[in-house]
Formats: structure tokens, C-alpha cells, sequence
């Protein structure tokens, strides 16, 4: 699928969610990510029931509407065409990458690990739109066991990967050190509590695309 990706990723993980009203909370998110001109979100639960992603993804869904904004789903390849998302990123769910790609055919966005301080191998030739690289830096927000690989890392696979594979940049992402990720050769940089785990997220998301330009 042909899609301009932009500078920024964000991801959306449940941990910023408040189980108090979160049906509320995610309207007006939604809402105020699609006035601030947000084209691309990733959904991420890890632990929550399929009911959950769907109501989630129900308001979601209607308040960042198709075809102007993309919405990915974690993990949970089976669900992508019931919550009406545009996409889904594989790597430690239950589905492959060419799995997810003939459930969801030729039109849907789907993304996948692509390597740490090297590219898995035969990972450029699986069915994918995008390969997620790091972590960059340290991060709370998602587990992982392999080392940080900085922005000098980052440089390495895109010179492994080519020009034109789309390479996302993940974990420890600021803006203090978004800019040059991207300059070492990040299509884009994948950012979660940067950006959700502040008192005004979309506020934050429009502060970043100004420095980022």
C-alpha cells in the first residue's frame, strides 16, 4: 500500500488510558489528534480482552475518520477489518506478517520488527509497509531484551536496508533527540509517552511536527 509516512509514529498504549471514563477520554483524544492534523496512529493493548480493542477502536475510529487518518492495530491481525482499521503491526502476536497479509490482502498497512543492531534475516523480503528498528534508546514503555542502538545504529540499518525501505525508529524517542534519528536515516520515529503521557497530547503532537519540519 502506497502511504507517505509521516515524521512522527504515535503510538497509543493502554497505559495512558484512564480506566475512569474511557470511553470519554478517547472521544476527545481522537477528536483533538484529528484537529491537530494527525494522519497516523498506532493502537497498542497488550493485555486487553478483543471486546476491549473494539470499543476502544469504535471511538477511535469515529472520531479520526478514513481515509484522511490511519489507524494501526496492534498485534491482533483478526480484529483489523471488524474495528475498521486501516493496518496492523506484527512481530509477537498470533500472526506472521505474510499471515496478516493474506487475511487482510494487497490495501491494508502492515508493519513488523525489522532488527536491532542488524536486520533480521530475509526480513526485507517479508509482505510488509514498514520495519520497526531499535530500541534507539531506553524506554519503560515496552519491554524488550535487546540493547539500545542509538542514532549511530540507526544510521547502520539504513545503510543494511537501502533508500527505500521505510525504517521506524522506536523506544526512548524525545524531542530533544527525535531530529537526529530522523537525520541518521529514520523514515520516522515511533513515539508513545512522549506524547501521551502529557497533560495536552495533541498540543505536544503539533509541537513536535513544527520542530521536526
Amino acid at each position: 500500500m502506497s502511504f507517505a509516512f509521516p515524521r512522527i509514529y504515535p503510538i497509543l498504549d493502554s497505559s495512558f488510558i484512564p480506566s475512569a471514563n474511557r470511553a470519554d477520554f478517547l472521544r476527545k483524544l481522537g477528536h483533538s489528534l484529528a484537529d491537530a492534523g494527525i494522519t497516523l496512529l498506532e493502537y497498542r493493548n497488550k493485555i486487553g480482552s478483543d471486546g476491549e480493542h473494539l470499543a476502544d477502536c469504535a471511538i477511535l475510529r469515529s472520531a479520526m475518520p478514513a481515509p484522511n487518518i490511519k489507524l494501526i492495530l496492534d498485534d491482533r491481525a483478526h480484529l483489523v477489518v471488524e474495528a475498521r482499521f486501516d493496518g496492523v503491526h506484527v512481530d509477537s502476536g498470533d500472526s506472521t506478517p505474510t499471515e496478516a497479509r493474506i487475511l487482510l490482502g494487497p490495501d491494508c498497512l502492515i508493519g513488523t520488527f525489522g532488527g536491532c543492531a542488524c536486520l533480521l534475516p530475509g526480513i526485507l523480503d517479508e509482505p510488509v509497509d514498514y520495519w520497526a528498528i531499535g530500541p534507539v534508546y531506553a524506554t519503560n514503555t515496552k519491554q524488550t531484551t535487546f540493547d539500545p542502538i542509538g542514532a549511530e545504529g540507526v544510521r547502520r540499518l539504513r545503510e543494511d536496508a537501502g533508500p527505500d525501505i521505510v525504517l521506524t525508529a522506536a523506544a526512548g524517542i524525545t524531542l530533544d533527540n527525535a531530529a537526529e534519528v530522523l537525520a541518521a536515516g529514520a523514515t520516522t520515529v515511533a513515539v508513545s509517552a512522549a506524547l501521551f503521557n502529557t497533560p495536552d497530547p495533541a498540543a505536544e503532537f503539533t509541537r513536535w511536527m513544527q520542530q521536526l519540519r
